[in-house]
């Protein structure tokens, strides 16, 4: 399905959009990838919504890629007598191992894996950072605090230690049985929660064995201390901003958003902006001037991919959401600031033949009447090439394989169209001339960039580039040379 953008729209599913026709129509109204929030849901309603996406994918024969986010490790309070206690600012606060029900001057925190790394003057922040401690003294079972920021504290509130790397892996029990689910099932994506370290990543990758593409999520200081490394072994990233805004000052989060941003784009891996990017959508047909402006900054980023969560999954609204980012999208894409922002942040090592030649497509298309750059792609490396260079024309991506055309969704400026096993670069030219036609990115007359790499179908041989015509004497020749 071409659409009139290049940044994608990822839209979480859930008790709001459930059904064939709700999911049909959020991909109609823009959403190009689904997540399925390993969160909520039993594996038969998850399963259930991955058969609904791939009917509506061949109902429509539009390529949809599937997201499947794991939960990662929760850590939480224990519970307290009264439910519910008021603790205020300078109060003397403990936690420690004990299961006895809590009272105002302490509570159970059922995780030694805390305490083993804690040391004084670390924060612990508890419900969503609404309520701060500092570590006064600790020990392995132990934890004396001060209150520095009071406020309710009740049952089985979450807890975040945004101080200290965790001894903890970032697949629990739970998040293993999910990964062999999903995979099983034949997701295209897998988020990756509680991500601290490049052996986080490695970790998953073991275990998933090459069935799903890797996208950490950064949501954790120690995830940004180890980007770099993070990034490299990551197939995506996803800034995951409601746990970095907890962990971190808030005014930190959108510097370190474009930091990101860019690194994911120079290394031409895809990157997911998320979190509250049109939140008041819940429960409103419309969204705030704030929102908006948010939604518009990932865009004029460069980021691949833009994410609804609560707004699709639970909201009142959900195609109006997705609907909104679409028209949100278009309106930026086309301001000339936009493409001026693109093209001074393009920053890339080019150091190989395919670098050069997706390079080299990309001048020739803004030099010259060109209407799309068509990359055949097996792995999706070329394709993803080409999207870091942010071309001013549309890209096309023909591959023989569903699995790349479907983890392509999530890539900027894409379109993927599945076409059979070549042999020649003959057929190339002719496949990539009937496809831009066919998605109405070219006609009679008009010109296109192909990229190929020969031998066919061997990843990263891309070492072809010719500018080939659309009119139909081409296409419908039968002329294997």
């Amino acid at each position: 399905m071409n659409r009139d953008r290049n940044v994608k729209i990822v839209a979480t599913l859930g008790p709001a959009s459930s059904d064939y026709e709700m999911i049909r129509a959020l991909h109609e109204a823009g959403a190009d990838v689904f997540r399925l929030n390993m969160s909520h849901g039993s594996h038969e309603e998850i399963e259930e919504k991955h058969r609904i996406i791939r009917q509506i994918e061949k109902d429509l024969d539009s390529p949809i890629a599937i997201l499947a986010d794991l939960q990662g490790p929760k850590l939480r309070l224990g519970v307290f007598a009264n439910e519910a206690e008021e603790l205020e600012w300078g109060d003397t606060f403990r936690l420690d191992l004990d299961d006895t029900p809590g009272d105002k001057t302490r509570v159970q925190l059922p995780h030694p894996e805390i305490f083993a790394a804690l040391e004084p003057g670390a924060h612990l922040l508890v419900n969503d950072g609404k309520i701060r401690l500092r570590v006064v003294d600790c020990s392995r079972d132990h934890a004396n605090c001060t209150v520095v920021t009071g406020g309710t504290i009740s049952n089985r509130k979450g807890v975040n230690v945004p101080d200290v790397v965790l001894p903890l892996a970032a697949l629990s029990d739970k998040d293993k049985r999910d990964l062999e689910f999903v995979c099983a099932l034949g997701v295209d994506w897998l988020a990756l929660s509680f991500v601290q370290r490049a052996k986080d990543v490695w970790d998953a990758r073991e275990l998933v064995n090459g069935r799903a593409a890797i996208l950490s999520k950064i949501e954790k200081p120690a995830a940004v201390d180890s980007f770099d490394e993070i990034l490299e072994v990551s197939d995506g990233i996803m800034v995951a901003r409601g746990d970095l805004g907890v962990e971190l000052p808030v005014q930190n989060v959108p510097p370190i958003q474009k930091r990101l941003v860019r690194k994911c784009r120079a290394a031409a891996k895809p990157v997911i902006v998320a979190t509250q990017m049109l939140e008041s959508m819940i429960e409103s047909p419309m969204p705030t001037r704030a929102e908006v402006s948010d939604v518009s900054n990932a865009i004029y980023e460069g980021s691949d991919a833009i994410m609804l969560s609560a707004e699709s999954a639970a909201g009142q609204y959900p195609v109006e959401a997705v609907s909104t980012m679409h028209a949100v999208a278009v309106e930026v894409e086309s301001d000339d600031t936009y493409r001026q922002i693109i093209e001074s942040s393009r920053k890339v090592d080019r150091s190989s033949i395919a670098d050069g030649i997706v390079s080299a497509s990309r001048e020739i298309a803004e030099t010259t009447d060109i209407k799309a750059i068509c990359c055949f792609t097996s792995s999706g490396t070329t394709a993803a090439l080409v999207a870091r260079e942010r071309p001013r024309v549309p890209i096309i991506a023909l591959t023989s394989k569903r699995s790349t055309a479907r983890r392509l969704a999530l890539t900027w400026g894409t379109s993927c169209v599945m076409t059979g096993q070549l042999e020649r670069f003959k057929q190339a030219v002719v496949n990539a001339a009937r496809a831009a036609r066919k998605i109405g990115l070219a006609g009679e007359g008009d010109q296109i960039v192909v990229t190929a790499g020969v031998p066919f179908n061997i990843p990263g041989t891309t070492n072809i580039l010719r500018v080939a015509p659309c009119d139909e004497r081409l296409i419908y020749s039968t002329d294997p040379e």
